[in-house]
């Protein structure tokens, strides 16, 4: 594996499980050292501890991205033990979702809490630090539900539509500075979220988690899922120098997913 990120400093919320974790341990086996910030201590620790073992350094950070102090001492953390930001993972989410109806207005704004303005906020916490700097990547996970829509998923869909739309207006204006921003919108990956999802929607379609599952596959012209470590090399490539002229994009990593 090469050195891309040596000595660079990674930051990535929602580092515990799935893309987060995988970017952790990616970024980590390139030479990053990596802060990996999680509300779930134990699971973010371990994800630390990965990280560290490929090489790199890594802190684990307990964060909880709807809580804005929880974010400036997280990364009041990183700045005193680094002193710089040069890569943000914005990772950290969760999925919601039923018949528009039934939409309770807690859980929405749970939602949006932790899908879009924990997103806002890690950008925003971040963006001073990289424009001292002259230089810097974020890359916000939204989905391919951010881009096309399906039944029993608008509150979903509109928290992760919000992160393109605040992906593109902060590529426009960190640009002069530097700075890249760039969304990656996976497909159905392999992760624990997504294993959860299976089994809660295939319940209203007669269907057990594997047969959802194994449905959303065919709907891809790769007829697979997506792996978290697949997902983190894409976004690997977006913080590398191969893409500094990249920016103010939403990556479809969805194996045609959306041909259909």
């Amino acid at each position: 594996m090469t050195h891309r990120f040596h000595e660079q400093v990674v930051v990535i919320t929602g580092a515990a499980t799935g893309i987060g974790h995988a970017s952790a341990v990616r970024f980590a086996s390139e030479g990053a050292r990596v802060a990996c910030l999680d509300i779930e201590t134990t699971k973010n620790e371990s994800t630390a501890v990965l990280a560290a073992e490929q090489g790199g350094d890594a802190i684990a950070v307990t964060c909880d991205v709807r809580s804005r102090p929880d974010q400036e001492a997280a990364i009041a953390e990183v700045m005193e033990r680094w002193g710089r930001v040069d890569v943000l993972v914005a990772s950290a989410g969760m999925y919601v979702g039923g018949p528009l109806p039934e939409v309770p207005l807690d859980r929405w704004e749970n939602l949006v809490a932790v899908n879009l303005t924990g997103v806002l906020t890690s950008n925003s916490l971040v963006a001073p630090i990289m424009i001292d700097q002259g230089s810097g990547t974020i890359v916000n996970i939204s989905s391919m539900a951010g881009k096309t829509s399906w039944p029993n998923s608008a509150e979903y869909s509109a928290t992760k539509s919000g992160v393109i739309g605040l992906t593109r207006s902060a590529a426009m204006e960190l640009g002069p500075a530097g700075i890249t921003v760039n969304a990656v919108c996976p497909g159905n990956t392999v992760t624990e979220m997504v294993r959860k999802v299976a089994v809660e929607i295939g319940a209203t379609l007669d269907m057990t988690g594997e047969e959802w599952l194994e449905m959303r596959a065919n709907d891809t012209a790769l007829k697979r899922l997506a792996q978290p470590e697949e997902i983190a090399g894409v976004i690997a490539f977006l913080a590398s120098a191969d893409a500094r002229y990249l920016t103010g994009q939403a990556i479809e990593v969805d194996g045609g997913l959306i041909l259909s």
